[in-house]
Parts: C-alpha cells; structure tokens; sequence
C-alpha cells in the first residue's frame, strides 16, 4: 500500500480517539511476542493503538520498526502512545474506509 497522506492520517487519527491500547511494548522492546500480537490484532481491527511503557526515548524508532515487521502504516505517535494501521484486503472485514482525495 502507498504511505498515507496526510488527510488519510488525520481521518484515521480522528476515528482512533476513541481506541484504547491493545498492546503494550516494555522494556524488552520489540520481542516475537509483541509483533505477533501487533499483527494479530491488526487482522482483527485493522487499527490499533500500542502504549510505550520503558521505552519513551525510543519510541518513534520502535514504532517504524515496528510497522515495518508488520507491514502497516505508522498513523501517528502521541506521547507515549503510537496508532497503527494496516489496509484490510478484504472488502467484508474492513472497518475503516479511509478516503482516497
């Protein structure tokens, strides 16, 4: 998928308001573990939002590294909160319908 534009981010950012984190990243970084239920949970509900508990320095780095292993897109990083996105193939699973203009 192309990157996200930045109305794209903002549309998508809106509806993550309401979102709570689904998966929290430690001290031990970015770990099997964590990007297994990363994309396990983006299968599910195609954007999610993660919370950096240790890792506050370093949290943007984690977080591209981490849309990278999980072929998503980073939508933003707020605090120690970072909201993630990955395009639902599939017509009947998709529930954002994130504009094109």
């Amino acid at each position: 998928m192309e990157p996200l534009k930045g109305f794209q981010r903002s549309y998508l950012g809106k509806k993550a308001h309401s979102l709570k984190p689904v998966v929290m990243i430690g001290g031990k970084g970015l770990t099997e573990a964590v990007i297994k239920a990363v994309d396990a949970e983006l299968e599910n509900h195609e954007m999610i939002k993660i919370k950096f508990v240790d890792n506050k320095e370093t949290r943007r780095e984690l977080a591209e590294e981490l849309v990278q292993k999980t072929e998503s897109q980073l939508v933003r990083v707020i605090g120690n909160i970072a909201i993630v996105y990955r395009y639902q193939k599939e017509h009947d699973k998709r529930i954002y319908h994130v504009p094109k203009d």
